[in-house]
């Protein structure tokens, strides 16, 4: 049987995710709004916009070595404290017509969310280490959830003209009470620099040369790079990529992309029997095989029914690749907390980079044939597959591993 304060702070972990989504479909969703607000053009809106990039990447490149110094839990305090003030500074900034103030809670929701999230990946990966079962894709797919909820309770803010600023501060009040009941179940001291053996390199100067040069890590990045281009190119470019390389109206291009972010979920939520039951590396490689059927549909068939159907194979392969690579990256080596640092980092990056480059081949090229980029990054994926490795699927019976007290424990 699992401790009970394992099974808290697993809950925890997906409370925290759970958070990120809300919180972010909640914005997005009211970004006409605040464009109105504003009175902004689209390239001023890209300036404000240009906040969130700035934090994000800060956010993700700094978390790392906070994680390894401190452990994910006061990062994960930090960032998600982060997220909740965000939500409250857009909504003010929207009450006052102020772009500065836009921007910087953009600022604030992408350094929480983008330093939070890394956290929570390296804390998801000591759970499964603890407990020998598949954490990692249904805390991501409780991510999947967030944005379904708050994309839906966006849209009905919008119908029912609810000021952006209420609606957000709602969503600010309902994240901080989640925050608040989360937190106490993840414990202090973990995942930090303290948990490396001595031997595995003698400090933090000794440690990231080791990591940097594993030559299975690397491979698992590549992965993590590859299926989050994949799940990045999707979100930003789909609709766009529907009605302009399909011809389809744009409201069918929405609800193609309903279908993609359904089945992310499903692969989430869904994916933990077939890796218990057949292994990391064989469902890796299915994933990156339905991802490139999905995407090789879309580029290349000219049918819009066919490849709108299609769309659903690349969102059910690309939902396993990124968490899957985490565990596997968790479990590669010694400084669990380095490694899965390192691995997130390189699939938030892919994720904030890809899709604009993606842009760029669009503008000269069309977006179909820009999509051929990632057909073959997913294609290179499948060859990549056997670095993940196959992790026992066996529950522990006893956790030797968890020293620390439990949240409730004096």
């Amino acid at each position: 049987m699992i401790d009970s304060a394992v099974r808290r702070r697993r809950r925890a972990l997906f409370v925290f995710f759970l958070i990120s989504g809300l919180s972010m479909s909640s914005w997005v969703t009211r970004t006409p709004d605040v464009r109105d607000r504003l009175g902004a053009s689209t390239g001023e809106m890209g300036l404000v916009l240009f906040g969130l990039s700035v934090g994000s990447m800060l956010g993700i490149l700094g978390s790392g070595p906070l994680v390894s110094r401190f452990g994910p839990r006061p990062v994960i305090g930090v960032g998600t404290t982060l997220i909740v003030l965000s939500m409250l500074l857009i909504g003010l900034g929207a009450t006052t017509s102020s772009a500065p103030a836009v921007t910087a809670g953009l600022f604030l929701f992408g350094a929480g969310a983008g330093g939070s999230e890394v956290a929570i990946n390296v804390d998801g990966a000591e759970v499964e280490r603890l407990t020998r079962r598949t954490v990692l894709p249904t805390l991501h797919g409780f991510f999947s959830l967030g944005t379904v909820i708050g994309a839906g309770v966006g849209i009905a803010c919008t119908a029912a003209s609810v000021p952006v600023p209420w609606h957000l501060a709602a969503v600010a009040l309902i994240c901080a009470a989640l925050f608040a009941h989360a937190y106490r179940a993840v414990p202090a001291g973990t995942g930090g620099a303290r948990d490396v053996p001595e031997h595995a390199g003698g400090g933090e100067r000794g440690r990231r040369p080791v990591v940097w040069k594993d030559r299975r890590l690397l491979l698992i990045g590549g992965i993590v790079l590859t299926m989050a281009l994949a799940e990045g190119a999707a979100n930003d470019w789909l609709p766009l990529l529907m009605v302009d390389g399909h011809g389809i109206d744009p409201a069918l291009g929405s609800a193609v992309y309903a279908g993609f972010a359904a089945a992310m979920a499903i692969g989430r939520f869904g994916g933990g029997f077939f890796i218990d039951r057949f292994g990391r590396a064989p469902v890796v490689r299915a994933s990156a095989l339905s991802a490139a059927l999905g995407l090789a549909v879309v580029v290349f068939v000219d049918v819009p029914l066919v490849a709108g159907a299609a769309v659903f194979f690349w969102g059910l392969g690309a939902s396993l690749g990124f968490p899957l690579a985490l565990s596997a990256a968790g479990d590669s080596g010694p400084d669990s907390t380095a490694r899965v640092s390192l691995v997130a980092t390189i699939g938030y990056v892919a994720f904030l980079v890809g899709p604009p480059g993606l842009g760029f081949l669009g503008d000269h090229y069309g977006l179909r044939a820009a999509m051929t980029a990632v057909l073959v990054l997913v294609a290179v994926a499948i060859l990549l597959a056997p670095a993940v490795g196959t992790r026992p699927a066996t529950p522990a019976h006893r956790l030797p591993e968890q020293r620390q007290a439990p949240a409730d424990a004096p």
